[in-house]
């Protein structure tokens, strides 16, 4: 494998759309996407939308994806980026040791980091958001917040090389920065 792959971390109860969207996203631009789960089979995903006179998000049943590998065969070196998605999935894969030892991995080797919605969780797990700017799912702000972040009202954040992005409805804002920060155009991102 090149260093044109990315590393999509989920599993059972990830978000459908998130999911869908990165690994169609990624291949659109040419790189391999890897699907990494507890285990190697097909996942069960969710779909979490927003309905008025609801208090929070609601869930239905989502698409299935294929999982590529299980956590325990990946080998950080061969990819150039992790990509942590949302959904329920981060609230169990947070207290996964395997998890969080691979998103560490990419930190240390300074690699990307993009996490959206829930999948800060992830990340302050461990430990990646001390003193950073991220944004995510306005009700995971706390958890981020207690992990040392710092809190960013805007569809999408980069700080250093974390990239987060509060929901599904981030994809273009977020998709435009991880893009523009891999090319190494990032500022035309912004613009």
């Amino acid at each position: 494998m090149g260093m044109s792959n990315i590393l999509i971390i989920t599993g059972d109860g990830g978000e459908s759309y998130e999911a869908l969207y990165a690994k169609h996203r990624f291949e659109e631009e040419g790189w391999m996407a890897a699907v990494a789960a507890p285990s190697r089979r097909r996942l069960n995903l969710v779909m979490h939308d927003f309905k008025p006179g609801w208090d929070t998000y609601i869930e239905r049943r989502g698409y299935r994806l294929e999982a590529d590998l299980a956590f325990e065969d990946v080998k950080v070196e061969e990819y150039a980026a992790v990509l942590v998605l949302g959904g329920r999935a981060p609230e169990y894969l947070r207290n996964n040791a395997k998890v969080i030892e691979i998103v560490r991995e990419f930190d240390r080797q300074e690699k990307w980091v993009f996490a959206i919605c829930h999948g800060v969780q992830v990340l302050a797990s461990a430990g990646l958001t001390r003193g950073k700017r991220v944004t995510c799912y306005e009700h995971v702000r706390p958890e981020a917040e207690q992990a040392g972040a710092t809190f960013v009202g805007e569809q999408t954040v980069c700080d250093g090389r974390i990239v987060t992005a509060q929901t599904w409805q981030s994809h273009p804002s977020f998709y435009r920065e991880i893009f523009a920060q891999l090319s190494g155009k990032a500022s035309a991102a912004r613009s």
